[in-house]
Order: structure tokens, then sequence, then C-alpha cells
């Protein structure tokens, strides 16, 4: 799966330019791709704000379902006018437009309106807008020449965050503990292994991937992307593989982080460091359940985040313990193969429709046009962001005085509910006893929804069935329930996920006075500052900490990017001040979280009914961020740093 070289010529990703040639595939691919993208970027090219008039009472937001139904006669003239300004010498325009524009076509492209506050963040997430200019600030003259940070892992958000702090001009060392990049996708092998975020959105808005093969991509393809990318910005000569960080210490005098690291050979070693960075994520802490005689069981045992490649499970009885995200990639992608299988449900999960999920192929005619027409991808990428995110937020936030369905806590949340009950019944009809088992009780995003990539058209194959008693005990041939039955089985597999909520990891993070972050935080309960940082930890950085997880929608890269922009100007602010340290203080801290919680007990991951994995045993929610991410996106502008103790001198 993972190559020590780019498996394609990333160099693909640059953007194409006019005039093009006009050509069968030119015309093909005019024909093809979506009437929205199209006129957006038609506009964005010619600034023919007519057009916009003209389409803008055909295109319906997609929240309800209808498509565009523009006139034949006038997505002829589109797309006309699209071929002559792509092929015509001066005919076309790639200067940047006023917000206004960027607002108006971003609108009618939609069928809703896009507030202005919006505009810069999309800018910069689409690629249709600057970048953050990190390498001519004033900063980057007083950069303590020894000064060095330390990134732990080299998956997306750490490869980003190397990315853009040698842009910036800090030194900086990355260690990961596989022997290749990637994190996450490095290490998803399992059957159907993939992202359930669409792919035009699904990387970095500095590296726009022109090559997917998938709406959603696959996790090889996302490696091979991730692999790409580190070799096209040089920084695999900085990164350490098969390397592991043990403990962290702060020393307060040199204001050093002493660093205890094992390389590949065993061998143990110190290293001191100004500053550390964690990008290792919570999708690589993965354990056994808890499940009386798990280890008893004389078959094959698989975890979906350990899978062994080299075992077939063709024509074997299967059991598949867990109905989550992974669950719901690998059933479908087995049930082919498998003589029978068993999946035992411990939790039930709203199911969404989604017909671009999974392994559904890109038509070539849309990979012709991603590849060659300007400014198209990223009105692409705007395209799927928009339809996956912010707009989500509404429907999560409880109504008070919502008085219908009880599982429901608002109105949009009741049209997302019927919305996903009706695609339950229709997939699963002449089944009431399946419509039964796997209706949720829940509401609608009170915990990560499944996309439906063949997940209920698997439960109606005749070798495949759904069980939902309680698992007693794991024997050595097989599963008791709870009423005594039991069955035999060739292969267990547990697709129960990640332990989400230990964000300090194993690491032993030792900071002010001895304090101990793992010991503070335990298994359940971490708090910090914006996510990022924690008082009592001088110069400790953490990508993806506590209450900044993306849960209404599609984000982790946008805020891993944001993160990592935060964690840029923190540093800048202590370089031009000319202090050593930096840490929040302790009652900004209380404050940030005061506002936080008080917001995530409106958000329906709250509700009563909700089991999932952002809250702790107390109900306090932990992992997911409460407001839009263009809040978060926003804040991460501008440290507030009237927040934070700065201490030490670059003299000593």
């Amino acid at each position: 799966m993972a190559t020590s070289a780019p498996s394609r010529d990333i160099s693909a990703s640059d953007a194409p330019h006019l005039p093009l040639q006009d050509s069968p595939e030119l015309r093909r691919a005019l024909a093809a791709v979506d009437l929205p993208v199209l006129l957006m970027t038609y506009v964005h090219l010619s600034h023919d704000e007519a057009m916009l008039d003209k389409f803008a009472p055909h295109i319906p937001p997609l929240s309800t379902g209808q498509q565009p139904t523009a006139p034949e006669d006038l997505v002829a003239e589109l797309r006309e006018k699209m071929r002559h300004v792509l092929t015509t010498p001066g005919a076309g325009e790639e200067a940047e437009l006023t917000p206004a524009l960027y607002a108006k076509i971003m609108s009618v492209g939609m069928g809703e309106p896009i507030e202005a506050e919006f505009v810069p963040l999309l800018l910069e997430q689409s690629g249709l807008g600057p970048q953050p200019d990190y390498s001519a600030k004033p900063a980057r003259n007083k950069i303590p020449a020894d000064f060095r940070m330390l990134i732990i892992g080299a998956g997306l958000s750490g490869m980003a965050a190397a990315i853009k702090l040698r842009e910036a001009g800090y030194d900086y060392v990355v260690v990961d503990k596989n022997p290749e990049v990637g994190g996450t996708w490095y290490l998803a092998r399992y059957p159907g292994a993939g992202v359930d975020t669409p792919s035009y959105f699904y990387s970095y808005s500095f590296e726009l991937n022109r090559e997917w093969t998938t709406y959603s991509p696959l996790g090889h393809e996302m490696q091979d992307y991730l692999v790409g990318v580190s070799h096209k910005y040089g920084i695999r000569d900085k990164i350490r593989f098969e390397t592991k960080v043990t403990t962290l210490r702060w020393d307060d005098a040199a204001k050093l982080w002493h660093v205890t690291l094992i390389g590949k050979d065993g061998v143990e070693q110190t290293e001191s460091f100004n500053a550390i960075l964690t990008a290792h994520g919570p999708l690589h802490r993965w354990e056994w359940p808890k499940i009386p005689g798990l280890h008893d069981f004389k078959g094959k045992l698989m975890h979906s985040a350990a899978w062994d490649v080299d075992f077939d499970v063709t024509g074997k009885k299967v059991a598949m313990i867990g109905t989550g995200a992974s669950g719901a990639q690998i059933g479908p992608s087995i049930a082919p193969q498998v003589d029978e299988l068993t999946v035992y449900m411990r939790s039930r999960h709203w199911v969404l429709p989604a017909p671009l999920a999974g392994a559904v192929k890109v038509p070539e005619d849309v990979r012709w046009a991603v590849r060659h027409i300007p400014r198209f991808t990223e009105y692409m990428r705007f395209y799927v962001y928009w339809t996956a995110s912010d707009g989500l937020w509404p429907g999560l936030v409880m109504d008070p005085e919502w008085e219908g369905n009880p599982t429901a806590i608002s109105f949009a949340n009741d049209m997302a509910r019927q919305w996903a009950q009706g695609h339950l019944e229709a997939k699963l009809a002449g089944r009431p006893d399946l419509i039964e088992k796997l209706t949720p009780d829940s509401p609608v995003f009170s915990k990560r929804p499944i996309m439906d990539a063949g997940w209920f058209d698997m439960f109606m194959r005749d070798n495949v069935k759904l069980e939902d008693r309680q698992i007693e005990r794991i024997t050595p041939r097989g599963i008791r329930t709870a009423d005594g039955e039991e069955q035999e089985y060739d292969v267990i597999i547990t697709a129960t996920g990640y332990t989400l909520k230990k964000l300090a990891g194993d690491l032993e993070i030792i900071g002010l006075n001895g304090r101990n972050l793992g010991e503070e935080w335990g298994d359940e309960d971490p708090v910090g500052y914006f996510g990022t940082m924690a008082p009592g930890f001088p110069n400790y950085f953490q990508i993806h900490g506590p209450n900044s997880g993306p849960n209404h929608g599609a984000g982790i890269n946008l805020l891993a990017e944001a993160q990592i922009h935060y964690i840029i100007e923190c540093l800048d602010e202590m370089v031009e001040r000319g202090a050593s340290a930096m840490e929040p203080l302790q009652e900004a801290t209380d404050q940030f979280n005061e506002v936080v919680q008080a917001q995530a007990q409106r958000m329906v991951w709250a509700h009563p009914k909700a089991k999932n994995n952002f809250k702790n045993s107390k109900g306090r929610i932990v992992i997911s961020w409460p407001f839009r991410l263009l809040d978060f996106w926003t804040r991460s502008r501008k440290p507030e740093f009237d927040h934070f103790r700065f201490t030490g001198s670059k003299d000593g």
C-alpha cells in the first residue's frame, strides 16, 4: 500500500491555464460536468454576471433535494460561451474577483445566500484566493538560529505543519512510528477503507489534488496523495521514520523540552527542543473491545485498525462486531466473498443517502475538466465543501421550543431524520424486521452518521444476518449471546473504532512543577485552550486537541490548517517579544471552556439519548467544536495574546 516514492507525478496538481485547444474532449467535458460548477467557473473566467441572473431562478438549494432545471437552450448557451472563453485567446480572465462578485457567484451556484463573512474562508479553502504568506513577516529575521521544534506524527496534520513551518522559517524534526508518511491512511488496510469526506475537499487547500479517481477517496489513493506531497515539498529529509516518543519533560530553567525517543534500532536517546507540536491524531489509538473471552477464540481474530492483508476471508463464516464507519465499509466489501456474514450490532447509527460514497468513479470527462479547465477544480472543491460543512450546523442546535418528534431536536433536524428514515425504509422495503432493528432512537447527527456505500443493500443479501442480541462472551469456537446460544465462526472482526478521548495518548508529558498532562486529562477528560494548548505546559501545541473536532461536517483538514496558522502566529509573537516560552493563562482557559461547554450542551451531541464518542461519562463534550467551522477559522487568524503568559528572553 505505502511506497517510498510517489506513485504519481504530484506536479499534476499545478493549475491549468488559458487558452485551451478546442477538442472533442473539451466538448464532452462541458456536457458532463455539474451545471452549478460549470456556471460558477464560467462567470469567474468571463465576469459575465448576466448569466448568474439568468440561472438564479433555476438552481435550488441542494438541501431541498431538487436538481437544477434550467431550460435546454440556456444550458446550451452556457456551454457554448464557456467553450469560447476557454479556447479564444484573451476571451477569459484569470484575475482575482471582488469579494462581492465571489459572494454572488457562490450564492447563485449553491441556490442560497452565502454571507460575506464566509467569503475569506471559502476563498482560502477552495484555493480560489490567496494562502497566508508566512515568508515575509518581520519575525522571520528574528528567529534564534538554534530554535528547533519537534513534530510528532507524519500524517495529514503533521505534514501540513512541517510544510508551513518550513515556509515560516522554523527549523524542526518530524518523528513517526511508521516507516512511511500518511498516518491513518498508511495504517488503514481493511477492505473498503476510505474517506467519507468528498474527495475534492479532502486535500490541502494549498495543494489541490486533480487526480482523484473516486468521489470519496479510497485509503490507498489518499496515501498516494500524501506520499506525493511529502516528496514535492521536500520534507522527507526532516522525518525520522520508525521512531517513537515516550516522554516529554519541560525544563523551565532552560526553557526547553527534553524528549526521550526510541529509534528503529531500539536505542533510546534524549534530545532537546524549544517547542513541541503533537499531530499524532486520535485515529491510531485502537484497542480490542472489552468482551470476555475475546482472545480465547481459536479462529482468525482481526481488528479493523490492524487488518491482516495476507488473510483471505473468501468462503469463510465471518462475524463482525460493530456497525460504525469502519464496519460500514468492511461489511459491503467482504459480503460478496464470504460464505456467511453475521453483523453484531452494539448501537444503531443513522445512515445517510450517499450516491457518490465508496468506490463510485469520477467519470473520465469530469476528470478531464478537473485537469484542464482553469478554476474548475477550485469551484468543485467549494461546491462539495459547502454541502457538507457549516450548512449542516443549524440542524445540530437544539430548539428549546421544539415539541415535535422526540428523536429530533428542531424542525431542521426532523427534516434530516425524515430524509434518513425514508432512505432506510426504501432500501429495506419488505423487511420490517430489519427496519425495526436498524432505526435509531436518537436524533440524526447525535453521533457520527454512516454514509451509505452499500450498507443497507448488504443486509438484503441471503448470506448476511443482523444480530442485535447482546454478546455474553467469545468462546474458543465463536460467540455466545446473552440467551446462551452459541454460534461458530471461522473469523471474528472487531470494527470497534478508536479511543478518541485519551488525547494525550500514551505520551508522558511533564510540564511546569511536575504536572503530568496524561494524568490531568486521564482517559476521557481533556481540557485545553482553543484545542491547541494547555496551561502549565509552555510551548506545547497540539493539533486536534480538546473541543476542536469538526463534528457537524467535513473539515478535519480545514481545522488542522487553521490550527497550524494559529500556532505559527503564536510562535511569531513569541519571537517578536524576545520571549522563549508561552502558555495560556488558567483564567483564560477556564473562560474559554465555559463558553464552549455552554454551547456544547445546546448541541445534538448532548441529547439525553445520544451515545457517542464526543462526550465523556459525565456528559461533558470533550471532542467537538460546538460553533461553526467559520468561527474556529476566524478565531485562528489572530490569537488573543492577552490570554497568554510570556516568559524568558532570547538572552537567557
